[in-house]
């Protein structure tokens, strides 16, 4: 509880504050890293039910997605990073589950299509091989330079 603070510097997002520390009775240096909290929207599930946000839920996804892929582990997090600003700018106390899995697509789509395929498959429960050839072929002949579009769901429509 003794401390008094040697040196502070931002990181370069300027998210998270080091500061270098040493303790009063003992002389002994640490490092404390102070990020701002944000609060994050409630994630309303399709069942209804309503959870906490969380970020490792969706770096799970992202990192499951980019399994072999030639993505590192600090774009994965720059990319959970981009979904969480994406949900905080929105500025509401509760977020569809759908809204952020269509923004984890949308960033998978720019980042690697393999990744964007995969969460997909996943995400939209192919039922069969036709409808996973259909998204294929949309990713290949029709959105070949446009990002996916959300689908919209009644729980995401303008009011």
């Amino acid at each position: 509880m003794e401390n008094r603070v040697i040196d502070s510097r931002l990181s370069r997002e300027g998210d998270v504050t080091r500061r270098r520390r040493a303790c009063d009775r003992c002389e002994r240096r640490f490092t404390t890293y102070e990020r701002v909290e944000e609060i994050m929207p409630l994630v309303v599930k399709k069942d209804g039910r309503r959870e906490a946000y969380d970020r490792m839920k969706v770096v799970a996804g992202l990192t499951k997605a980019c399994q072999k892929r030639p993505v590192s582990i600090t774009t994965i997090e720059e990319v959970a990073d981009r979904i969480e600003q994406f949900l905080q700018t929105r500025g509401e106390k509760e977020i569809s589950g759908a809204v952020i899995g269509e923004e984890v697509m949308r960033q998978l789509y720019d980042l690697d299509k393999v990744a964007y395929v995969r969460f997909a498959s996943v995400y939209r429960s192919f039922q069969d091989l036709d409808a996973f050839m259909h998204e294929l072929k949309e990713l290949v002949d029709g959105r070949g330079n446009r990002k996916p579009q959300p689908t919209r769901r009644r729980s995401d429509s303008p009011t």
